[in-house]
């Protein structure tokens, strides 16, 4: 439980803990961002990591001359398209035994089947639209590894989504990240963000679970 308490701590304070990060590490806070999006979007176990508020923090930073909004823009992107590609490669080759494993409870064939079901009717674009999905976004890769999509399809997807999802929210955070009455309220700015990233998660499965009422 205090895990997750401090998982939950460090999303809502995240300009604060971001802050005293880039105050003891200074340049070297680019190369942390760069892991922690590559490992929150590579590593099928690291699905907690807080990749949205990270990269409107950053923006937020950028604006702030804190950080180097083109090399943040730049690794940000490579960690996102990186850590999916990993993520794919690592579903191809090694997913169906991690799936078969009962010391890992979270990742079942149910899921796999589900979520392959999902990429049936919406096709490659999964990919792209789980960018934007805690939890969805670390699962996305690797299901399709699993259920070997086509990796030309993948990886336009991925670039892509990988595009829009960086330079979104990290610009959001530049442009916007220090009004006022952003900075005074930057835990609720995050609450927002996080529950607006759910939405679809939300509806899907209300829609999913009206169908099966109805049949």
């Amino acid at each position: 439980m205090g895990f997750l308490t401090n998982i939950v701590e460090f999303i809502l304070h995240i300009d604060t803990h971001l802050g005293e990060i880039i105050a003891n590490y200074g340049a070297l806070t680019h190369l942390i961002l760069f892991l922690i999006i590559f490992a929150e979007t590579g590593f099928v176990f690291t699905p907690f990591l807080p990749g949205d508020s990270i990269l409107f923090a950053a923006g937020a930073f950028a604006a702030l001359g804190s950080l180097h909004l083109t090399w943040i823009l730049l690794l940000l992107f490579a960690a996102a398209v990186l850590g999916d590609t990993a993520n794919y490669w690592i579903g191809h080759f090694f997913g169906q035994k991690i799936v078969d494993n009962p010391k890992i409870p979270f990742i079942n064939q149910k899921h796999i089947d589900q979520t392959q079901e999902f990429y049936k009717k919406h096709g490659g674009k999964t990919i792209f639209l789980a960018r934007f999905v805690p939890i969805v976004r670390t699962f996305a890769p690797f299901v399709a590894g699993v259920g070997k999509m086509h990796y030309g399809k993948f990886i336009s997807y991925n670039i892509f989504g990988g595009f829009t999802w960086v330079f979104g929210f990290t610009l959001a955070g530049y442009f916007f990240g220090n009004i006022p009455q952003v900075k005074e309220h930057f835990s609720l700015v995050v609450l927002v963000i996080i529950l607006i990233s759910v939405m679809p998660i939300v509806f899907e499965f209300a829609k999913a679970k009206l169908k099966g009422k109805k049949n």
